[in-house]
C-alpha cells in the first residue's frame, strides 16, 4: 500500500499529530475539521451556521489540493455537542451537495470537541 500526505495552506494546520488529509487505495481521508478560520488561526463561533459552514469551506480546499471536489466525497461523519444543533448543521451542509448526491453520513453527539468546537466534520472522498 501507498499513502500520500495532503497539506494545503488554504486551511487550518493540524492542531495534533494528524494530516489534513491521506490518499490511499484510491481513496482520500480527510480529517475531521473544526471552524478554524485559517487566515487568522481562530474558531468561528458566531452560530453554529458560521461554523458548519467555515468546516465545509476547509474540507472544500482540502479536496481541492488533490484535485478533487465535493462530489467526490463518499461518506461523512459529523460530530455535535448539542443533538439539538442538528436542523442547522444539516441546513449548511446541505447546500454543499446538489441534490439526490449527497454522500452516506453518520452524525454522532459527543461531550466535547477540541478548542471548544461545537462542530467537527471527517470525510472519505473517492478519487476518480
Amino acid at each position: 500500500m501507498s499513502k500520500k500526505i495532503i497539506t494545503t495552506d488554504r486551511a487550518p494546520a493540524p492542531v495534533g499529530p494528524y494530516s489534513q488529509a491521506v490518499e490511499a487505495n484510491g481513496f482520500l481521508f480527510v480529517s475531521g475539521q473544526i471552524s478554524i478560520d485559517p487566515s487568522s488561526g481562530n474558531l468561528v463561533k458566531d452560530s453554529i451556521e458560521a461554523e458548519t459552514k467555515q468546516i465545509m469551506e476547509n474540507i472544500k480546499v482540502i479536496l481541492e489540493a488533490r484535485g478533487l471536489s465535493m462530489e467526490n466525497i463518499v461518506d461523512a461523519t459529523i460530530f455535535i455537542t448539542d443533538i439539538d444543533f442538528l436542523p442547522a448543521v444539516n441546513k449548511v451542509y446541505g447546500e454543499y451537495f446538489k441534490e439526490g448526491n449527497a454522500p452516506a453520513r453518520k452524525t454522532v453527539a459527543v461531550k466535547d470537541l477540541p478548542l471548544g468546537a461545537r462542530v467537527e466534520i471527517s470525510v472519505i472522498a473517492v478519487i476518480d
